[in-house]
């Protein structure tokens, strides 16, 4: 493929940088983080951004739309810290869920996005590299108020549930926990959180929100 040579204005640079934060990007999440009027607009430019070489797309598993990651030429150009050019096949639903409920909380709430810092940008400041030290999707501020966020699909152990439920609850002032309408899950997180003030909040309505921007 011949590489084309774009400007980068300031949208795409956006584009470019959610990208690096969460990992990948659906195209219709970069078409709400990008602020773009509509998909195929929005299809347009991530055409372009392929053909110049920034960003890239990989068709991964059966069922789940194409995956945009960015380039070394992204990172080298942008003078980026990282890039994550590959995704276990596993945790791609889970991602998915992780994105699209910061778009939700972006839109519907009124979080700040310059206020998020993703589990990627967390593990990368503090240095761990790929440690098994447990950090949240992802966190944010609003109003002088620190929150973490967890997107819950499958049960996890009880211990471990709550060794990851009371490092949240040191470290932030709120945890909010987004769970699949699965009965064992959510019992398993309410049993565990009570005490320590989680909110448990369904999927469901995030997922309905966010198809429909």
């Amino acid at each position: 493929m011949v590489v084309k040579i774009i400007i980068l204005n300031e949208r795409d640079i956006k584009i470019i940088n959610e990208i690096q934060h969460w990992r990948f990007l659906l195209s219709r999440q970069i078409k709400v983080l990008g602020g773009f009027n509509g998909q195929r607009a929005c299809d347009r430019r991530i055409k372009k951004l392929i053909e110049a070489g920034y960003i890239e797309r990989k068709y991964i598993i059966h069922g789940v739309p194409r995956l945009y990651f960015i380039t070394s030429k992204a990172v080298k150009l942008l003078d980026l810290e990282y890039r994550t050019a590959n995704i276990r096949i596993e945790q791609i639903a889970h991602d998915i869920a992780v994105i699209d409920t910061a778009i939700f909380l972006i839109n519907k709430e009124n979080v700040d996005s310059a206020s998020i810092i993703t589990e990627r940008d967390l593990k990368h400041k503090a240095g761990f590299g790929r440690c098994n030290k447990h950090f949240p999707d992802f966190t944010y501020t609003k109003d002088g108020h620190s929150c973490c966020v967890e997107i819950e699909l499958s049960a996890k152990k009880l211990s471990t549930l709550e060794k990851n439920i009371k490092n949240n609850y040191v470290a932030y002032n709120s945890q909010r926990w987004y769970v699949t309408d699965n009965s064992k899950v959510q019992a398993n997180i309410t049993a565990v959180g009570k005490k320590y003030g989680v909110e448990i909040i369904s999927l469901k309505g995030v997922t309905e929100f966010v198809r429909n921007l």
